[in-house]
């Protein structure tokens, strides 16, 4: 019998892709927490030697990947600036290829929706 991933395995999964393209983009990693909402989930540094700090939120589809907590952003953004890093935001989208109301199961094929990365603007408004 199939195995359906945990909230924590979903997250993982998620973070591998994320961090695919982040490698692909030429990040070099400083820090990783997988750890459920633990944030940030990648620090990196780019070629300038910026930090940023990457939050990844995985979704179940047909949730929007791309939406966040707007009011929790701004305090984040906050510990960004205090940190002179800059945010950037990966959300990804899972489902089972099957039906909506099914689980994502080990070993399995499975839908992803994944836009690539947002840059969150840190300013002030």
């Amino acid at each position: 019998m199939s195995k359906a991933l945990t909230k924590q395995e979903l997250h993982n999964l998620a973070m591998n892709h994320v961090g695919k393209d982040l490698e692909k983009r030429g990040f070099e990693f400083i820090a990783i927490n997988s750890k459920l909402k633990r944030h940030p989930q990648f620090v990196c540094i780019d070629a300038n030697k910026q930090y940023f700090f990457v939050i990844v939120k995985a979704v179940i589809l047909p949730e929007n990947p791309n939406n966040y907590d707007v009011i929790w952003m701004e305090s984040f953004k906050k510990h960004a600036r205090e940190n002179d890093a800059k945010v950037l935001y990966a959300g990804v989208g899972l489902g089972n290829p099957n039906g909506e109301d099914l689980p994502i199961y080990l070993n399995e094929d499975y839908l992803i929706e994944y836009n690539g990365i947002q840059f969150i603007e840190t300013h002030l408004n």
